[in-house]
């Protein structure tokens, strides 16, 4: 099942949809084995309230699959921490072959430092004022 949005190219022998409605979805998420999904943010708090194994891949602004790279972003830094984030179509078939589930939520404190220090690695000063907006 591919929810294909503004995409213009549609795999093959899959049941598509463009949008579905959150209740459709969430629907569909239960009676999947596995989910493969984008990697934006409210669709990773969605999949990790439903107990079930998934899997990101960022959209990216060099593909013209979105305005920017923030999905990009995410991904590193989610990775960081262990989330199953598919960079390359070898990643799809090993998670494929062998789910795993994972929570943000159950992210250790330490997992949680090492990802705020690599944001600051990665953003330095940028990162710095978001914290003190905190």
């Amino acid at each position: 099942m591919v929810q294909y949005g503004n995409s213009t190219i549609l795999p093959a022998g899959a049941r598509v949809y463009r949008f579905l409605k959150e209740e459709k979805f969430q629907d569909l998420i239960h009676k999947a084995r596995i989910v493969i999904a984008h990697c934006g943010e409210g669709t990773l708090l969605l999949l990790d309230s439903l107990d079930k194994p998934y899997i990101l891949v960022s959209r990216s602004q060099q593909f013209q699959e979105h305005v920017d790279d923030h999905q990009v972003e995410l991904a590193l830094a989610l990775s960081q921490i262990n989330v199953p984030v598919a960079w390359s179509p070898g990643d799809l078939v090993r998670f494929i072959d062998n789910p795993r589930q994972v929570s943000v939520s159950d992210v250790s404190q330490a997992s949680a430092i090492a990802l705020c220090n690599s944001l600051e690695d990665r953003f330095g000063q940028t990162f710095n004022q978001l914290q003190v907006g905190v």
